[in-house]
């Protein structure tokens, strides 16, 4: 199964960006024996629409594109979606996996957030909590958590409850 993170804006490089590549690195090492591919980070750049309904519209329709094979699970990371312990995040992905699933898209919206459309069709919408966090640490944070995911799935001590 692949695993693709879709992301609204470009991120700059950097030691936000080193971070990701750091984490990006180690699941992509890691996930094949468990049949998980890191398939990588996509970026497309924020909508200049002039409402924010039309920028989420247009920002949305990619991810929607991405997601449209039936065999693929569409994941939004939004504040206003579940939050999920570590173990069960793990358990989500290996669940996914188990069921025959292709690919996992990850979609971080930008700066106004999802469409509701898009939101409507996800299959999970989860949170890194209550609060909005900055699209560089919130990609951040995915790419460590989709690392910790596979460690915990594997047996490896990194995780550690």
């Amino acid at each position: 199964m692949k695993l693709t993170i879709l992301a609204v804006g470009r991120m700059k490089s950097g030691p936000d960006a080193e971070l990701v590549s750091r984490y990006s690195d180690r699941l992509a090492r890691s996930g094949k024996a468990l049949g998980i591919d890191f398939d990588g980070v996509i970026e497309i750049p924020e909508s200049r629409a002039q409402s924010s309904d039309r920028r989420k519209a247009e920002e949305a329709g990619r991810a929607a594109a991405l997601a449209s094979d039936p065999s693929t699970v569409l994941v939004l990371l939004d504040e206003r979606g579940k939050s999920l312990p570590s173990r069960e995040f793990a358990g989500k992905l290996a669940e996914f996996r188990d069921r025959g699933f292709s690919r996992i898209v990850f979609a971080l919206g930008g700066p106004d957030g999802h469409d509701p459309a898009l939101r409507g069709r996800a299959d999970l919408v989860i949170a890194f909590g209550n609060q909005t966090w900055p699209h560089q640490l919130a990609r951040i944070m995915l790419a460590e958590q989709l690392y910790r995911a596979v460690t915990i799935l594997s047996g490896h001590p990194y995780h550690r409850d």
